[in-house]
């Protein structure tokens, strides 16, 4: 699993406890320690933010995050000890600046280990109060925004019944979908006019055993029962009554608003200034 604020998320492989491994897009985390050491929310937010906006003292951090600086200091540390991030150059004395060691870290999705099984998942029990926050916090802010940027958010999901084959699969086409965009992120020459930074997140789940329900009628349209010649009850549904539809038994996906409608606000997000 992969975490980008202070990028989280998990693999589809497993490994044996070792210390963490880097490359230039992602560190991997599968010894424990270092997971439980991540698995905190400042430095999740630390993580974030170095790895968003680039080096930073302890100092210039605890001014973005509101924390003290000697917790900045505390927790930089900490992650410095894992790998997670460095000190950077162009210091002096004791303002050395911070930075992040990669772009994403990275975790095993299933261990045969029971030690890093559950840190895995404090981990990512942490980071999914982060998302929380960061999601609860666009959408108070989305009328900040630019009406296209309004209208282009999103926050939906879907059910969709597959197998562990094909939600992997599904996985590693929206990685190849979004891989073209990173390397913006090093090479602000690339970035088209207008872009900005934005925050994916993304989540696929198995739901327990017997959570299966029928489709659900659309939300705010209304179904007419209809008899078919063989007796069978055919429901067939209406024109829009109002509100916004959702497009699953969740109800999560709103529709786009319309160009002719008044000013009218669709989700979107807020992107996030510590880019989890």
């Amino acid at each position: 699993m992969e975490h980008g604020e202070g990028a989280t998320c998990g693999s589809e492989q497993s490994d044996a406890p070792r210390p963490a491994r880097h490359t230039a897009r992602e560190t991997r985390l599968t010894d424990p320690r270092a997971l439980r050491a991540y698995a905190h929310p400042t430095r999740m937010r630390l993580v974030g933010l170095l790895r968003a906006q680039g080096p930073r003292t302890a100092t210039q951090a605890a001014d973005l995050i509101g924390e003290s600086v000697a917790s900045c200091s505390y927790h930089l540390r900490m992650l410095a000890k894992y790998g997670l991030v460095e000190v950077a150059a162009g210091g002096r004395g004791r303002e050395k600046p911070w930075r992040a060691t990669a772009r994403l870290t990275e975790w095993p999705a299933f261990s045969p280990e029971p030690a890093v099984a559950d840190a895995a998942k404090a981990v990512e029990l942490a980071a999914v109060e982060r998302y929380a926050e960061l999601l609860s916090a666009a959408i108070e802010g989305r009328r900040t925004l630019p009406r296209d940027w309004q209208e282009a958010g999103r926050i939906s999901d879907v059910l969709l019944y597959l197998t562990a084959g094909e939600l992997s699969a599904v996985q590693r086409q929206i990685d190849a979908l979004l891989r073209p965009f990173e390397a913006r992120e090093t090479r602000p020459d690339a970035r088209p006019s207008g872009a900005r930074l934005v925050q994916v997140i993304r989540a696929g789940f198995p739901l327990p055993q017997g959570a299966a329900v029928e489709p659900a009628p659309e939300a705010g349209r209304a179904a007419d029962a209809a008899v078919t010649p063989s007796g069978a009850v055919e429901a067939t549904p209406t024109a829009d009554r109002g509100g916004r539809r959702l497009d699953n038994s969740a109800g999560t996906t709103p529709t786009q608003a319309s160009p002719l409608a008044a000013d009218t606000a669709a989700v979107s997000e807020d992107p996030d200034p510590e880019g989890t």
